[in-house]
């Protein structure tokens, strides 16, 4: 009787573990409700000097599949207004203008969208990827000190 019982905790154990997995696997959203935008970029600069760009690609997530299909129809205005933000005023971090403020552009990037679209049809954005080039070789957050 104790094996039974103890081959049947086993079998619920393997499958409790299987199901969490294949819960970890899922997508944050329902398939078909983000949309990628194209890449935008936007200048570092310290004290009126332009030090970089930054290459930033994003993607927004839609409600669901027919917001995103909205969003999709919106994309060349949305991606103005994130042109006209970012050189407006600096996407970089206070203390180190050589790198990007990933939490401050995705909260601003955000509002926009949101903005553009109107009430409830985005849900978040997310950055997937933002690339430094500095203007100058050997000036970028990788480059080694002299």
């Amino acid at each position: 009787m104790r094996v039974i019982a103890l081959i049947t905790g086993l079998m619920l154990f393997a499958f409790a573990q299987t199901a969490t997995a294949e819960e970890a696997k899922k997508p944050d959203t329902a398939p078909g409700s983000s949309v990628e935008m194209p890449y935008l970029i936007a200048p570092l600069s310290s004290d009126g000097t332009l030090l970089a760009y930054a290459y930033v690609s994003c993607k927004i997530v839609g409600a669901n599949p027919a917001a995103a299909l909205q969003i999709r129809s919106k994309v060349p205005f949305i991606q103005d207004a994130f042109v006209r933000d970012v050189n407006a005023s600096s996407i970089a971090k206070p203390d180190d203008p050589m790198a990007v403020d990933n939490s401050t552009l995705e909260a601003r990037l955000l509002t926009l969208a949101k903005k553009v679209m109107g009430p409830g049809k985005v849900v978040d954005l997310k950055l997937m990827q933002v690339q430094i080039n500095p203007l100058r070789p050997g000036t970028g957050p990788s480059a080694s000190p002299s």
